[in-house]
This record gives structure tokens, sequence and C-alpha cells, in this order.
């Protein structure tokens, strides 16, 4: 099993690293620069070869990284638009350069514009990070929580967007979060409910552009459209649920990225343990 948390990268680049070692993790998610604004500082390259040596010894991989927030790739607003593209293809150069083999991003909102016209910016977006032509590097379009406006939040949404590609498809993946998902209305909580799940994204999709999993719990209801993540077992997908999608043959070989709360509940020590701990409960059982 790869399993892994987001880490921090606060003090340096490198120490994200140190941070999935002590939690003994063999797959990690981050972002590479501050997520919350749209101005950061160009990559040092003492810090980098830091980086690049401890992930090369831990043999930590992949590395994933993560769209900062701010962006908004349909966005009908120029301004926000044109900075998110920058802020894309930035993050491209910076995955190039940390040898960074996944990029997942969300898809942002049409802000009341309608699908098609945030289609179309999106879509306009992604072909010009991928212009960049980047080897190694796939982007990994992240399933939403159905929000209102928002792009992406059911598999026929990402495969649309997926088929208005002028070529470069086959740089394009999936990163698929069981929070989003539950929220926007798939099911996660039996066997036949996840395997009716995978198959409609084998089926819209493709499995085989199923790169990373977002393993997370949801504290909203089913089709709530919120994106409200919750401690793997907690929330309304529940413990079986989790022991269902952890022994599926398609979610229990991808890289698994917990995105769960530090709060009285637990924080991510508590999570992977209790991830794990599932883990070995669900492939056990199946194989008996």
């Amino acid at each position: 099993m790869r399993l892994g948390v987001h880490v921090s990268i606060s003090g340096s680049l490198d120490m994200a690293v140190d941070r999935a070692i002590e939690r003994n993790c063999n797959t990690f998610q981050l972002f590479t620069r501050n997520p919350r604004g749209w101005k950061f500082k160009d990559l040092e390259k003492d810090k980098v070869e830091k980086f690049l040596l401890k992930v090369e010894e831990s043999n930590i991989n992949p590395v994933i990284d993560h769209m900062p927030y701010l962006p908004n790739l349909a966005s009908p607003k120029n301004d926000v638009y044109n900075k998110s593209i920058m802020t894309l293809c930035a993050e491209v150069k910076r995955c190039e350069v940390l040898k960074i083999p996944y990029l997942v991003l969300h898809l942002g909102s049409h802000l009341g514009v309608g699908k098609k016209e945030g289609r179309e910016r999106l879509t306009d977006a992604l072909e010009k990070a991928l212009d960049l032509k980047v080897d190694g590097l796939m982007l990994l379009l992240e399933n939403m929580a159905g929000a209102k406006n928002s792009m992406g939040s059911t598999f026929p949404d990402i495969s649309e967007i997926i088929d208005d590609l002028k070529g470069n498809q086959t740089r394009i993946g999936m990163c698929f979060d069981t929070c989003h998902a539950f929220a926007a209305g798939y099911d996660l909580r039996t066997y036949e409910t996840v395997e009716d799940t995978m198959k409609k994204l084998d089926d819209v999709i493709g499995i085989e552009r199923l790169k990373v999993v977002h393993l997370n719990d949801s504290k909203g209801d089913l089709g709530c459209g919120l994106d409200r993540h919750e401690h793997i077992g907690v929330g309304k997908i529940g413990e079986e649920g989790f022991k269902h999608l952890l022994r599926h043959p398609v979610i229990k070989d991808k890289p698994l990225i917990l995105e769960t709360p530090i709060d009285k509940k637990g924080d991510d020590f508590r999570d992977l343990e209790r991830t794990s701990k599932l883990y070995r409960e669900a492939n056990s059982t199946s194989s008996e």
C-alpha cells in the first residue's frame, strides 16, 4: 500500500520529506509554495538539491504536488483567469525542477456563466500548461464536491473536459477524492455502491487515467455538495465504506493521500494508523 498525507513545507521545502518520514509515509503530497497567495519565491538551488536527495534516499514515491487555492481556471474574470494560468504554468515548471510526476488541480468555478463557457476557459488553460511539454509530468484533474457553479463534480463533466483538449490527453489523469465524490452523490458506503462508482468511472473516464486517490471521509451527507473532510471512518462514509474502498483492486494499489483534519478528534498519525488497520482488515477478510 502506498499511503501518505499532505505535509507542510514550513521552514524549508526539504522538511516536507522529513515530515513524511516521521509519519512512516511511503508517498506524500505538498504545496511547493504558500497556497493562499498569488506571490511566491523562486525555488532555491540548495533547497531543491536537499529535497531531491532526501526523496531519493527515503525511496518515497510518488511525490504529488497540489495547486494553490486561489487560482480559478474556469473564471470568466480576466484578471483572475490570467493570474490562474500564470500560476499553473509556474507550478508545472516547479514540478519539472523538483522531479514531481503528478500535479493535482481543482477545476474551478464558472461563477454562473455556465459549464460550456467554464469548460472553454479551463481547457484553454490546461492546453497552455501542457504546451510546456514537461517530460514525466501528468496533470491530475480532481473531482469536486458539487458546489454551485463548480466544474468537474461528475465523471461526465471531467470526461468532457478531457475530450475538449486538442491533443495532449495522454498527459491528463485523474485524482479521485472520496469526500468530494460522496458529497457529489456517488455512494461509497457498501460493496455494491463502491463497485458501481468504480464502474462508472471506468466507463466514462477510463480507469487507466486514475493515478492518485485522496482518501477522506465526509462530514456531509450523500449528495450534500459540501467539501467538508472528516477523519477516516468517523464521517458519513464510515469504516465499512472505507473497508470496501481499501479492498477494491482499483483503489488499493493507487497512491492514497489523506487530507483529513487536525483537531480534537485526531491528527495525521491517527488517520494513518486507522487507515492501515482498515486496509489490513479489509484485505485479510477478502482473502479468506
